[in-house]
C-alpha cells in the first residue's frame, strides 16, 4: 500500500535523511527503530505530508502523494504528546474528527461508541479527560486518531511518557487492538522491547539511514552489524585477532574455553566480527566457556552474568535462574547452544 522510494531530506548542509526505501504492506505493523536523531520523526513528518524531501517519492497504491496536502492523505497521526482537548470530555475528543467529516450526528455517536468500546474506554465516555489516568488518556488519544478510520496510522513515541509498567501493558493491548482492526500502522520508537512486541517487521536506522529491516525474530538472531548488536544490547562482539578459529571446533577464546560456530565468514562481510548471543546459555559443569564470575544479577526466570575470561574478555550471558546461584569471584562453566556464535559486519571501521 505504501511506498517509501529513495526519499532524502536535507537541512542545511545536515543530512537528516539518505535514500530511504521500504514498502509497508495492507494491515501490517512496521516499527521504525533507532536511537534519538537517526531521522525518525522526519520520516514520518515526510509520510504524513508535513515536510517535503529533497529527493525522492512517497506512494499509496501506486500513485505518488507528492501533491497531496496532509490533510487529504486519510493518515492518522499521534504523538507521545497525546494533545487531548481539556475542554472536552472523553465523547467529545474522540468525536472531534468525525465531526470535521460532517458526519451525521447519529453515525458519530455510533463510531465514537464503537472505538471507546474498542480501546476498553465506553463507560468513562462521559468523564472530563484531565481526571483520567496517563494510561487512560493515551487510550483516548488513540481512539481520537482510529476513530475516522485512518487508511494509515502513524504513532510517534506514543508511550514514551508512561512508566515501564504501565507501558509494557499498553503495548500488548495495542498491538491486539490493531491486529482485530486490520490497521495499517508505522511505529517509531527507540525503545526495541517495543519494537520487537508491536511490530510484524522492524525498520532499524541510524545517521538518516536504514541500515536493516526484518522481522524482530530475524534482526535479533542475526542483527547485520556491531551497531545494531550493541544497540539491541547485544555486547558479547569479538574481533578475530583475538580468538582462533576453527569452523570444525569452535571459536578458541582462551586455553580453556570454546564456542561453537557452525561456519566461516559470509562473503558479503567485509569487516568480520563474531558477536555471542546471551541467550541459550545454561550453566554446567561440562560447559566448554569457563570464566570468572565477576556479576550478578537476578531477574526472576533468568540470571544476568558477567565473567572474565583468562585471556580477559569480558562476557555476558543470560541462563535459566539455578536452584544455588553463584557466588561473584567464583569460577563457572557454561554450555552454549550450536547457534550461540554468528559472523557479523564491524561498521564501526
Amino acid at each position: 500500500m505504501l511506498e517509501i522510494i529513495d526519499v532524502s531530506k536535507s537541512f542545511g548542509s545536515i543530512e537528516a535523511l539518505s535514500k530511504i526505501t521500504f514498502s509497508v504492506a495492507k494491515g501490517e505493523i512496521i516499527a521504525i527503530l533507532g536511537p534519538s536523531g537517526c531521522g525518525k520523526s522526519t520520516l514520518l513528518s515526510i509520510i504524513a505530508g508535513l515536510k517535503k524531501p529533497n529527493t525522492g517519492m512517497i506512494r499509496w497504491n501506486g500513485i505518488s502523494l507528492t501533491s497531496v496536502p496532509p490533510h487529504l492523505r486519510n493518515f492518522g497521526l499521534m504523538f507521545q504528546d497525546n494533545a487531548l482537548f481539556p475542554h472536552r470530555n472523553v465523547f467529545g475528543n474522540v468525536a472531534f474528527g468525525l465531526k470535521q467529516l460532517q458526519m451525521k450526528p447519529e453515525a458519530i455517536d455510533k463510531q465514537v461508541s464503537a472505538i471507546l468500546n474498542i480501546v476498553g474506554m465506553r463507560d468513562l465516555a462521559d468523564r472530563d479527560v484531565l481526571s483520567l489516568s496517563g494510561g487512560e488518556q493515551q487510550r483516548v488519544a488513540l481512539a481520537r486518531t482510529i476513530a475516522p478510520n485512518p487508511r494509515l496510522l502513524m504513532l510517534d513515541e506514543p508511550l514514551g511518557s508512561l512508566d515501564r509498567n504501565l507501558r509494557e501493558q499498553l503495548l500488548h493491548e495495542l498491538r491486539q487492538i490493531l491486529t482485530d482492526l486490520e490497521q495499517t500502522v508505522i511505529y517509531v520508537t527507540h525503545d526495541q522491547d517495543e519494537a520487537f512486541a508491536i511490530a510484524d517487521r522492524v525498520v532499524i536506522m541510524n545517521t538518516g539511514k536504514l541500515i536493516q529491516i526484518g522481522s524482530p525474530r530475524d534482526i535479533y538472531a542475526h542483527p547485520a552489524s556491531t551497531f545494531i548488536a550493541r544497540f539491541l544490547g547485544l555486547t558479547n562482539i569479538l574481533k578475530t585477532s583475538v580468538v582462533s578459529v576453527d569452523i570444525n571446533k569452535g571459536v578458541k577464546i582462551s586455553e580453556n574455553s570454546l564456542i561453537p560456530i557452525s561456519q566461516p565468514p559470509p562473503k558479503h562481510i567485509k569487516h568480520p566480527r563474531i558477536l555471542v548471543r546471551p541467550r541459550g546459555a545454561q550453566l554446567s559443569e561440562y560447559g566448554t566457556l569457563s570464566g570468572i564470575l565477576t556479576n550478578v544479577s537476578f531477574r526472576g526466570a533468568l540470571v544476568d552474568l558477567k565473567i572474565i575470561v583468562s585471556n580477559g574478555l569480558q562476557l555476558r550471558f543470560e541462563v535459566p535462574t539455578p536452584s544455588i546461584i553463584p557466588k561473584v569471584g567464583t569460577k563457572i562453566n557454561l554450555k552454549l547452544p550450536e547457534d550461540a556464535a554468528i559472523w557479523i559486519e564491524d561498521d564501526s571501521l
